[in-house]
């Protein structure tokens, strides 16, 4: 007699999987047969499962809904479409039975294992998981190529993959191998282990939100977040009055479609904002600023409304809706009451520099999975928990980072694809419509693009209020209502506890692939953040009056690049008729959180965010010994900027508009040490060296220093050399090189290396090159002019190498003219082409000098763009 075992699990897919992960499963060890009933929540797949050959086929009827199982001889068809077991019952029970063989055969004998008790691949559970796995990622690498060009999201690109996997079955040609490879049952299992990725996706996003940042969010975020979070909510309701007209009588559970389609269209997740600004590298930008900012009030807001109407609807009674409400109430306060002192107690005891301890990482994780069980114990889903304690992790390192780094391969990279890909599996693309289901189909079409283009205006109209351009509020409005992987998950837990029809999960998740197929081509089209930097005003050196203030705009990455940049200060020498103004970045790579952040720091004060230990007090303290000893001459800002290092040439850049400056400095991507080898090479601050040359809207300098981090005092002797070739880059570090000799202990020496011809050409570049060296040639105290003959590159080359111990620093032009040869065939030999020819020269390893080298890049010359800048 087989065994008679009730679970009463809702989720009784984690029993599959108990029994799947133990060939051994004790109480099962003498039964033959297990006889499950399928009380049916997931996607509608024909499977066949063997029937025993010494058993009568057996006679299986479903009542309701859309589920259909067929019986044949020694096989059993089913088309099923909710949570695999439910319960275990007797072998001649009347309702739905399956057959199911204990123990599990998890693991095979091998590949040439034959005969009837042989366990070959295609019938043990592991060799089969890792098969669809293989598949599923093939499928999905395939896909995301193919749609490579077109610039699809990722996720985009593994639903297309979903989507063509759980459309095989019904092709007669594909049926019987797809049949084989996702037999009854497996597909259940193989989303068990998958939405585990989506529930460490969710609470990484929660670990990289910034929660307090909405009590410092303006006025603008919350009135767009408000406003387009309540607009199609309210006007969706009241259009469902003319909709619903056109239900039949009887309709019943399609209202429950019609609201999730109306609900869901209206929310908006930090998380799938989040990705895709981080897609299309705007997150650093004005715009991608603004969306973040509104998608996490947005998400606060949805997130509570949703838990609220879900406790509303499944609670029966009002006692049990009281207590429900209670126990989310006292989780979500218990949670970051417990839990956040304890991360910042674990964030003291980890000393600084140092990887926090893996115990802890791994008791948090534990965490995650205990939290997210008793969610689904008050009636929530699994992910609530998760997510509330990823809000009370401290964002950002030690802790922060390290999460996200343990979880981010894991989680994102192999267990979310798997996710998507069986979401989009369960879609039926050939689903029979009755035709009152006509009607739904209709109706939920219909309600999910009016609310689309209610929320896209909903957004649009507050931005315009707050003057933002039309492009960029258009492209805001697009974004805000863009859907993704968050709401893949919502539409998998809403269909498996048969909220929502089959028809309506297939119709919203096509919706989301169109929505994510489109939204990043249209806000790529719309919003270039580069075109801001290109403006009327010339910001250089050159263009300023006499005795103007010279604006500086100085970067910090590392402590080892404070002394150069404060020498280089020095040497700009400011006075009071000539006085400077320096914003100073310290730029910190963004690891563990989503918001990137820029502090404005005050002198004498701690960063106002809170971390354990401000990033940058070695920066505020060196500058602000810097100011005190230039009294009113010379103003130092200093902020913080936190943010991904591909994208800090956007900081630099809208710091150097804003703050109009006329130069930005930035330090070298190589460190010498003392004995004149390189010490360390950062390819990340390489690229934005690059990055910065092509887009600055102002000069910019690129500071090679040598100096063994030796401040530079106004008592001491400075030789300084200009190589001077010609140019608009030659001419501006003249410009800076006249500031610099204000200093009397400043001794300049100009090296105008000519081209000895009676062709010489005299066009009005170098006629402008001939006013510019006029000055220094008429002599000054402290300044020395010298005419060097040069006539090819090698001849240039020699010089260089004579002159190079002679002086402290050596300011160079970029650019120079394509043919001029002074400089032929060096450039065959560049190793760092965005110092030009002269520049890498010097900063060639082969030199064992101590001189430094500023490499000055004027103000590109742009066409004339419109500005279109407003603020949050």
């Amino acid at each position: 007699m087989p065994l008679l075992l009730h679970f009463e699990s809702e989720n009784v897919s984690h029993f599959l999987l108990l029994l799947v992960l133990s060939s051994n499963f004790s109480l099962l060890s003498d039964c033959e047969k297990l006889h499950l009933t399928t009380h049916i929540s997931h996607k509608n797949i024909h499977s066949s499962l063997p029937i025993p050959s010494d058993s009568d086929p057996i006679s299986c009827i479903y009542v309701g809904g859309d589920n259909i199982i067929t019986t044949t001889k020694g096989k059993m068809n089913l088309n099923f479409n909710e949570t695999l077991y439910s319960s275990v019952t007797k072998f001649n029970d009347t309702r739905n039975t399956v057959c199911f063989t204990a123990p599990v055969r998890t693991v095979s004998d091998g590949v040439w294992v034959g005969g009837v008790n042989g366990r070959s691949p295609m019938k043990s559970f592991l060799p089969m998981f890792e098969l669809q796995v293989l598949v599923i990622y093939v499928f999905s690498q395939i896909c995301y190529f193919m749609f490579k060009p077109l610039a699809l999201p990722l996720f985009v690109s593994q639903m297309v993959a979903g989507l063509l996997l759980g459309s095989f079955p019904n092709i007669d040609l594909l049926k019987t191998h797809m049949t084989t490879l996702f037999p009854y049952g497996t597909q259940d299992v193989i989303s068990t282990i998958s939405s585990l990725g989506y529930v460490f996706f969710i609470f990484v996003n929660g670990v990289q939100m910034d929660f307090t940042l909405i009590t410092r969010t303006g006025k603008m975020p919350w009135a767009i977040a408000v406003i387009g979070l309540l607009t199609p909510l309210i006007i969706g309701h009241a259009s469902l009055f003319i909709l619903t007209t056109e239900i039949p009588t009887g309709f019943g559970g399609g209202y429950k479609d019609i609201y999730v389609a109306l609900v869901t269209n209206s929310i908006t997740m930090f998380a799938v904002i989040a990705t895709l600004l981080n897609e299309l590298q705007i997150q650093n930008s004005e715009l991608g600023r603004l969306a973040l900012s509104t998608s996490l009030v947005m998400d606060i807001l949805s997130t509570t409304t949703i838990t609220i109407i879900v406790i509303l609807v499944t609670s029966t009674g009002l006692y049990m809706t009281s207590i429900n409400l209670l126990a989310i109430f006292t989780m979500a306060i218990l949670i970051p009451l417990a839990c956040r002192p304890t991360m910042f107690w674990i964030i003291r005891h980890t000393p600084e520099g140092r990887p926090v301890r893996s115990v802890y990482i791994h008791l948090i994780i534990i965490l995650v999975l205990v939290l997210g069980w008793c969610s689904t114990k008050i009636g929530q889903d699994f992910t609530l928990g998760a997510f509330i304690l990823g809000l009370s992790v401290p964002e950002g390192p030690p802790l922060g980072s390290a999460l996200v780094k343990k979880l981010h391969f894991f989680g994102y990279w192999f267990l979310l694809p798997i996710f998507v890909t069986t979401s989009a599996m369960r879609v039926d693309l050939f689903i029979n419509h009755q035709k009152d289901q006509e009607h739904l189909v209709t109706i939920i079409v219909c309600i999910v693009l009016f609310t689309f283009l209610v929320k896209i205006m909903a957004c649009f109209l507050p931005s315009i209020y707050f003057n933002m351009p039309m492009k960029d509020a258009l492209s805001l409005s697009l974004i805000l209502s863009s859907k993704g992987v968050v709401e893949v998950g919502l539409y998998c837990i809403l269909f498996d506890g048969g909220i929502i029809s089959a028809k309506t999960y297939t119709i919203l998740i096509i919706w989301i692939m169109i929505i994510g197929s489109i939204m990043q081509l249209s806000v790529k089209f719309l919003y270039d953040p580069s075109r801001k930097y290109a403006g009327y005003q010339r910001r250089n050196i050159m263009s300023l009056k006499a005795y103007s203030e010279l604006k500086i705009v100085a970067c910090i990455h590392k402590p080892h690049h404070i002394s150069p940049i404060t020498n280089m200060l020095d040497l700009c020498c400011p006075t009071s008729q000539n006085p400077i103004t320096v914003d100073v970045l310290h730029l910190v790579e963004l690891v563990g959180r989503a918001l990137p952040i820029f502090i404005p720091h005050g002198l004498y004060k701690q960063n106002s965010i809170g971390f354990q230990k401000s990033y940058s007090d070695d920066v505020i303290l060196a500058f602000d010994i810097f100011e005190h000893e230039y009294g009113d001459v010379a103003k130092v800002h200093t902020y913080t900027v936190i943010s991904p290092s591909n994208l800090m040439y956007e900081d630099v850049c809208h710091v150097a508009l804003d703050k109009v400056a006329s130069i930005t400095f930035l330090p070298f991507h190589q460190r010498w040490s003392s004995d004149g080898n390189i010490e360390s090479d950062d390819k990340n601050l390489r690229a934005l060296n690059n990055k910065v040359l092509e887009i600055s809207p102002c000069s910019v300098g690129i500071l090679v220093s040598r100096a063994f981090n030796n401040r530079i005092r106004e008592s001491s002797s400075i030789r300084l050399a200009i190589i001077f070739i010609g140019g608009n880059d030659d001419r501006e570090g003249l410009c800076l090189a006249k500031r610099a000799i204000k200093n009397p202990m400043t001794h300049l020496v100009v090296y105008h290396l000519v081209f000895e011809s009676k062709y010489y050409n005299h066009d009005e570049e170098n006629l402008d090159d001939t006013a510019a060296l006029r000055e220094f040639e008429n002599g000054i105290k402290n300044v020395t002019y010298q005419e060097i003959i040069s006539n090819d590159g090698p001849q240039t080359a020699s010089f260089l190498r004579d002159i190079v111990d002679e002086h402290d620093y050596f300011i160079v032009g970029r650019r120079h003219e394509i043919n001029s040869p002074q400089t032929e065939g060096l450039s065959d030999w560049s190793e760092f082409p965005e110092l030009g020819a002269i520049g890498d020269f010097l900063a060639s390893r082969d030199f064992k000098t101590s001189a430094s080298v500023l490499v000055v890049q004027q103000q590109l010359s742009k066409g004339q763009t419109q500005n279109g800048g407003w603020l949050i």
